[in-house]
């Protein structure tokens, strides 16, 4: 089994203020729906886009500060056995958010 996560930009959510309310339960029914077919692993949105750098000292810095647009506003991690379900995952998680939906493949570590 391959871990993926699916992603979206934080803003590419653009649909009128009075949908949100059929957007949040078509979401929410994805979500039951994957959580149901034991995929779903864990998943979020991004409250802020405020970041802090800790260096590997331990000291800490604010930032960095998005210069584009293109920042992740929510997420969701599957465990599926193909690319083509990961990407069916996919389709539903845009479908019910109105928005467009990245995939990438996440790296096991090797010790586990």
């Amino acid at each position: 089994m391959t871990r993926y996560l699916i992603s979206f930009d934080d803003g590419s959510m653009t649909f009128p203020q009075e949908d949100f309310p059929a957007v949040a339960e078509a979401s929410r029914a994805v979500l039951r729906e994957a959580k149901a077919a034991g995929v779903w692993i864990f998943g979020g949105g991004i409250l802020n886009q405020r970041a802090s750098v800790v260096a590997t000292d331990g000291s800490v810095s604010d930032g960095p500060y998005p210069e584009t647009k293109a920042v992740i506003g929510g997420f969701s991690i599957i465990e599926v056995p193909s690319r083509d379900e990961a990407l069916m995952w996919a389709a539903k998680f845009a479908s019910s958010c109105r928005c467009a939906q990245e995939l990438r493949e996440i790296m096991y570590d090797p010790e586990s």
